[in-house]
């Protein structure tokens, strides 16, 4: 994939670029937003901004994408970059927006890195970030005509056909297309961005995973408020729905896309019962997972299911009643929940963080685990022991995809 001449040059250059990634980054986005506040104001995350790790996400995927193609030079990261492009797709992102990117980040490393970006070096990496982006826009544009929309075009209005508060933190929003037209459908685990317009006139967006089952003539999103511990922001969205919708109120939402997702191999489509599952969560990381659970319990799925969830207590365990009674639809389903502080008469080895050392584990399980990124790498490693093998342990990041930056 990368010529010969820059792949020597990157790999040179990596370590020095690697280091610098950070203030690349900074000056980066800087730069783009000067040039285009209304990217700031109507695509990008502010809360991510401000906490600073959407630029942690950027930095951790170039770097990731450089790696690969120095050490696998003719394979592509398909995982990754399909992770990158349905996040792209729900947002609307076009062609067009990766040169308005190229433009400000290599000014952004020139300014960085001064005379250590000779021609040879600036078109090596010049390479690097056009294998990446074309490869994006490839899949993006794939993933539009799936859907059935021009690219960039995958925005409805949706009316709020009623709202359930779950905790009190925690709220289920019921939709309806506004149009009267059957809502799309989705593949279980799939999420949706929805848009919302802010008292300073921002039109914020962010990811929600669709909690019911994709048959349904409505669709569910299950919304945390996110409460910023300094120094990070209160989630302005998550805010905004809690406060200010509720039913007969119309949002701005998305086609559903999302890459972790059960896919047609793990049903028994031969008469063998399917794949042997687990479904690891954590908080508000339950949503996809219920999503997955509805679908099985529709399909007749007869092999093991594992659901393991941690939370801190029962009462912040949103959509609990739920995700015991859809385990329990499966014939041959195991539900274990964790909380930190739990009720009276709470098992003692169910008390604290998620531990799998008492949880049999099917071989041939697959696992799919959602939930912030210290939870999925304890129980990623608990499953590996366990033999679980790494191609079979699937996750979701809720925001920026940290774990490529940690890595």
């Amino acid at each position: 994939m990368l010529s010969e001449k820059s792949a020597a040059a990157v790999r040179a250059t990596l370590p020095a670029v690697g280091a610098a990634l950070p203030a690349i980054t900074d000056r980066f986005y800087a730069r783009l937003f000067a040039a285009h506040p209304e990217l700031l104001r109507d695509l990008f995350n502010r809360g991510n901004q401000a906490a600073g790790v959407q630029r942690q996400a950027l930095a951790g995927s170039i770097a990731a994408f450089a790696v690969h193609l120095l050490d696998h030079p003719d394979e592509r990261p398909d995982v990754m970059l399909g992770r990158i492009a349905h996040k792209h797709a729900s947002l609307g992102v076009t062609a067009e927006q990766y040169g308005v990117v190229h433009e400000h980040l290599f000014a952004a490393i020139a300014e960085v890195l001064g005379e250590a970006v000779t021609p040879e070096v600036a078109a090596a990496w010049d390479e690097v970030y056009w294998l990446m982006a074309n490869a994006l826009i490839a899949v993006e544009a794939r993933l539009y005509a799936e859907r059935g929309v021009a690219a960039g075009d995958v925005w409805r209005e949706w009316t709020v056909e009623g709202r359930t508060e779950e905790t009190a933190d925690v709220a289920t929003f019921r939709l309806r297309p506004a149009d009267g037209a059957p809502a799309p459908g989705f593949r279980p685990g799939q999420y949706v961005s929805v848009q919302v317009e802010l008292p300073d006139g921002a039109r914020q967006i962010r990811q929600y995973s669709l909690s019911g089952a994709p048959g349904s003539a409505t669709r569910s999103i299950t919304v945390k408020r996110v409460r910023g511990e300094a120094p990070d922001p209160d989630g302005e969205v998550s805010l905004h729905l809690h406060a200010r919708v509720g039913e007969g109120d119309r949002l701005r939402v998305s086609a559903p896309y999302g890459d972790l997702v059960l896919d047609a191999s793990v049903l028994d489509s031969d008469g063998t019962g399917g794949t042997p599952l687990l479904l690891a969560s954590t908080g508000i990381g339950c949503t996809p997972m219920l999503s997955m659970l509805e679908h099985l319990a529709g399909a007749g799925h007869r092999a093991p299911v594992t659901v393991v969830h941690g939370d801190r207590s029962p009462a912040d365990h949103a959509l609990r009643e739920d995700h015991a009674a859809l385990t329990a639809k499966l014939p041959d389903a195991s539900a274990h929940f964790w909380y930190e502080r739990p009720e009276p008469g709470h098992p003692a080895d169910r008390t604290g963080l998620v531990d799998l050392s008492s949880v049999a584990v099917a071989p041939g399980t697959r696992a799919y685990l959602c939930g912030p990124l210290p939870f999925m790498r304890a129980v990623r490693t608990q499953l590996l022991d366990k033999g679980v093998a790494a191609a079979d342990i699937h996750y979701e990041v809720f925001g920026p995809d940290l774990w490529l930056a940690d890595n």
